[in-house]
């Protein structure tokens, strides 16, 4: 096991851990959470050897090989296979053994046999390359000289090589942040099937859920354990800080705001998948009002002065790029789409399908090749680019940068708001320079939205941000009146803030009618009819033969009985338990107002304030339940529906 003991790590005059005591057991996938600068990169350094600790032991089995993944590549040159196969070190020894092994040394060419043999050396390119199908390579990629890939496929080749390293500890930096949809998932499955250990910083919280069984989360100089994912983390760290009156006091105002918000949706949802899957987001957003107070971020988007609909149109539009030599590149060939106003849109799509090209071509900066881009008068657009943190002054300061948008506007007001953007005391005056990604991107966003955008554009806002402001972003989102159009691979985002999607594929555009599973079963699905073909045979979606018209009306007819069969004993359970929501929130409403009043702590009213506590408890989670039993009903009442 990996044991801390008073370990102590600075970084400077800043103190990361202090005294700080942890276990990691053989076996266990832990997630590393906390503040960006917290110290979760110093903490995999000082794991690595690579810098030693300022007090306190932290000890590893002396026997553990451990593997990561390596920042900069130094061989480019090397095919992509071989390079990913380099990621096994003993068995590159090993071969450049043999091959120095002169012939007459019988002896030595036997061990050196052997130890090849059990370091699978014979199955090591069909490893390599079931693992770079896994990260989306194609086969006619896999002998491609690494220099041949882009900066972000080359990150994808350096996870690859540090998967193929046989490993007791695997210690993962961000690993999701240069991939899409379809290779997070087959990482997820990768990582679940791994026997070692493994160490995972990320910020993307449902990856966590998916590959977590264990929680360290930096907090104080400590290193707190939790068990489970990152959403049982988030509901016993807000546990904890309910148990106190500041904390209670805190989120009841938090609260309200986020109630008032959602029981505005849920007024006006459809009983669309994606819109019940939102319906949960938001409801768990409310739950987690505690730690977004204590982060300190409180991002809000100004409400737009207008909203025009439709606010954009492309018709029949082809978009992509014209190359030096006058040639046209398209992208993307006959898009037609409209943006409505108050629309929430997520752009869903492998990379590289031409996602940024069509967020391009919205926000007008790509001109279409051909076909018509119309605008609304009054549309204000408010773009973030993926390159959006490059466009900041390095010298300036977030205030000179805030002041330049609005010179007539008072210091005091523009500080106000850039403190909700995490932006307070000397970080207001101090150089982007130094800042951290997660830093630049907040500031970025404060000056888009600045200007009271009606359309925003935002591809990839979330990449560089720490857990808190993503989810100080996903609840600004969710609450902003106007349009969003959102290129994301960070799931709970997308959950929270959007209700239709788009997918970007084979060089079109096209509405997808279904949530993020369905998406999920879409891929899983484009991918074996794709190996079917490749193989010779049909595709799974091929039309089954008809059926004789009169023999298919009469069934259709009795399954429609039959549905309504079905539907009535579903709208009376849905009755029911509709009222039994009403009850429970009411009673919630009261107990949250008991509990806000000061005078609820005296020490005279202990026992009324233990009962009412652990009554907000089980109404809390009955209230839960019959959100969950409302959610389904709601399910299954749209799929007879859409049977019928």
């Amino acid at each position: 096991m990996i044991r801390a003991t008073g370990l102590t790590l600075r970084r400077g005059v800043k103190v990361l851990l202090d005294e700080a005591d942890f276990v990691v057991n053989p076996g266990e996938r832990v997630g590393i959470v906390g503040k960006n600068g917290a110290g979760k990169s110093t903490l995999f350094a000082l794991l690595q050897g690579r810098l030693d600790a300022d007090a306190g032991t932290l000890d590893i089995p002396a026997s553990w090989r451990i593997a990561s993944v390596e920042q900069e590549i130094s061989d480019n040159t090397l095919a992509a296979r071989e390079f990913v196969i380099d990621g096994d070190t003993h068995l590159r020894a090993l071969q450049a053994q043999r091959t120095a092994t002169p012939g007459h040394d019988g002896h030595r060419i036997a061990e050196l046999e052997a130890a090849l043999v059990e370091a699978d050396a014979w199955s090591a390119p069909s490893r390599a390359e079931q693992l770079l199908a896994g990260l989306g390579f194609a086969p006619d990629q896999w002998m491609n000289p690494v220099s041949s890939f882009s900066g972000g496929w080359q990150m994808r080749l350096a996870l690859a090589r540090a998967l193929m390293a046989p490993s007791e500890l695997l210690l993962l930096d961000e690993p999701t942040n240069h991939l899409d949809l379809d290779a997070m998932l087959w990482l997820e499955r990768w990582l679940g099937a791994y026997e070692g250990t493994v160490l995972l910083i990320s910020h993307d919280t449902e990856f966590l859920d998916a590959v977590a069984r264990v929680i360290l989360h930096f907090d104080q100089g400590k290193l707190i354990r939790y068990r489970g994912g990152h959403q049982d983390f988030l509901m016993q760290r807000a546990e904890r800080l309910r148990q106190t009156r500041l904390a209670w006091e805190k989120q009841t105002r938090e609260t309200a705001r986020l109630q008032s918000f959602i029981d505005r949706f849920k007024a006006k949802a459809t009983k669309a998948k994606q819109a019940q899957s939102r319906v949960k987001a938001l409801a768990r957003m409310e739950a987690l009002a505690p730690l977004q107070v204590e982060a300190g971020i409180d991002i809000r988007i100004p409400e737009p002065q207008s909203m025009p609909d439709p606010l954009l149109v492309l018709d029949t539009v082809s978009t992509g790029y014209t190359l030096a030599d006058g040639t046209a590149r398209p992208i993307l060939k006959d898009v037609t789409l409209m943006v409505r106003g108050g629309a929430r849109i997520g752009v869903l799509g492998v990379n590289g399908a031409g996602k940024s090209t069509l967020i391009k071509t919205l926000a007008n900066e790509l001109a279409p090749l051909d076909g018509e881009r119309r605008a609304s008068k009054g549309l204000e657009i408010g773009y973030f680019a993926q390159q959006q943190l490059d466009m900041l002054d390095p010298e300036s300061t977030p205030l000179q940068h805030l002041a330049r948008l609005a010179p007539q506007s008072r210091e005091q007001e523009l500080r106000n708001y850039l403190g909700g953007f995490g932006f307070s005391g000397d970080t207001v005056n101090g150089p982007v320079a130094p800042m951290s990604g997660g830093e630049k991107a907040r500031l970025a966003l404060s000056l888009i939205v600045w200007q009271k955008p009606n359309l925003l554009l935002l591809d990839e806002p979330s990449n560089h941000l720490d857990v808190d402001t993503r989810e100080a972003l996903a609840t600004a989102l969710a609450e902003f009146p106007g349009s969003v159009l959102l290129v994301s691979h960070d799931r709970h985002l997308l959950r929270t803030t959007v209700d239709d999607f788009w997918i970007v594929a084979d060089g079109h555009v096209m509405e997808f009618d279904g949530d993020l599973e369905d998406y999920r079963d879409w891929l899983a699905a484009r991918g074996a009819n794709a190996r079917a073909q490749a193989r010779g045979e049909a595709s799974l979606d091929a039309a089954e033969n008809p059926v004789d018209r009169r023999t298919q009306r009469r069934q259709e007819a009795e399954e429609r009985q039959r549905l309504a069969g079905l539907r009535k004993p579903l709208e009376s359970k849905l009755k029911k338990v509709e009222s039994d929501m009403d009850k429970a929130q009411a009673r919630l409403k009261e107990l949250d107002a008991l509990i806000a009043d000061p005078g609820f702590y005296a020490d005279e009213r202990r026992q009324e304030r233990l009962q009412a506590l652990a009554e907000h408890g089980d109404l809390s989670k009955q209230a839960g339940l019959l959100e969950e039993q409302w959610l389904e009903l709601q399910e299954q009442l749209e799929e007879l529906v859409r049977t019928e």
